[in-house]
């Protein structure tokens, strides 16, 4: 797409900051990336240099996008950990300690030139689904993100819910579980849904009952390499092996009963699940039996009403969905709305 045939709509720059890698695109102004890549986060290199090299990458996906820099309406961008939405601040941000703290928005909008809409990257996820994914049919949105941690997004009538101290959509955070010997969370705290459900803690219950005594073929993936990941469960699942299936239901279960709690909070249209960790998702047996044993559990525990009509399904823009979310929200605030 040239620069002339685009000449007057507005494109947006989303950013999908993550630990490890910075998402970057350019998309236009009915949600479809032009252009986009990604850049090595290097955070102990400080959020500056990172501005920085985000926005050299991002020019330099100017030519195959076919647009120029003026074309660009806003910025919308998403980062992980804790922040002052209102301030446009990053807090704490686990495992890159080298932006925590910091101005990130206004440094940006300095840096750039454009106004920048800054919000979680899980409530950036649930835009891109809530925008143009399986979400956009639906006034409102629940995303579930599934991977190493366990992260969330809310989207209420064109709205992320950020909440009054920007630790709203934290759906990774709920309780599921009181009891006294409770699984302890990433973050400190007992009992929270990612304690249970990400792929982190899913390696661990299975683990635990591999040193229980447990049968199971990954007992030799463990035992020749040391470790193994929730793929491996899937598929191992796949091929048969009785325990990566029950934990993968149980998981599937766990999951279920925390979604209920968020349905009779919100009472969204769909909920959706993204991240890493979906089981192989609709293109597997053991990813559709992971998904049918979540919707069983919601029909099984919520109101009549919520279980017939709510939907539950895979997201459906995998790994693009946080730049292109971001992106989104930046055309929301700052461009057109029809």
């Amino acid at each position: 797409m040239s620069s002339v045939e685009n000449e007057g709509s507005p494109v947006y720059l989303g950013i999908d900051v993550g630990g490890t890698n910075i998402k970057i695109g350019i998309v236009d102004d009915a949600g479809h990336p032009l252009a986009h890549g990604k850049i090595a986060t290097d955070h102990q290199r400080g959020a500056e240099d990172g501005v920085s090299r985000i926005l050299a990458f991002a020019k330099s996906l100017l030519p195959q996008a076919g647009v120029t820099w003026e074309q660009i309406r806003a910025i919308g961008l998403g980062t992980p950990g804790t922040m002052n939405v209102k301030e446009g601040r990053t807090l704490h941000m686990p495992n890159m300690s080298g932006w925590d703290f910091f101005p990130i928005r206004s440094h940006l909008e300095a840096e750039s030139g454009k106004p920048v809409m800054f919000l979680n990257d899980g409530n950036a996820a649930a835009f891109g689904e809530y925008w143009v994914g399986r979400g956009r049919e639906y006034d409102s949105l629940i995303m579930i993100t599934l991977g190493t941690g366990v992260g969330g997004g809310i989207i209420i009538q064109d709205e992320p819910v950020h909440g009054d101290h920007s630790h709203g959509s934290e759906c990774g955070h709920i309780v599921i579980d009181t009891s006294p010997d409770a699984r302890v969370c990433p973050c400190g705290q007992a009992g929270h849904l990612e304690a249970y459900v990400s792929a982190t803690s899913v390696v661990l219950r299975v683990t635990e009952r591999l040193e229980a005594g447990d049968s199971s073929s990954l007992k030799m993936k463990l035992d020749e390499a040391g470790e193994f990941s929730a793929v491996d469960i899937a598929t191992h699942a796949e091929q048969g092996d009785a325990l990566a299936r029950e934990m993968i239901i149980e998981t599937g279960e766990i999951l279920g009963r925390g979604i209920v709690s968020m349905m009779h909070m919100i009472d969204p249209g769909i909920v959706v699940l993204g991240g890493g960790m979906n089981f192989g998702g609709m293109n597997s047996a053991i990813g559709r039996i992971f998904l049918e044993t979540i919707r069983y559990m919601v029909r099984e525990l919520t109101f009549p009403v919520l279980a017939e009509d709510t939907i539950i399904d895979f997201a459906t823009l995998g790994s693009s969905c946080g730049f292109i979310g971001a992106a989104g929200a930046a055309r929301k605030q700052f461009g057109k709305t029809s």
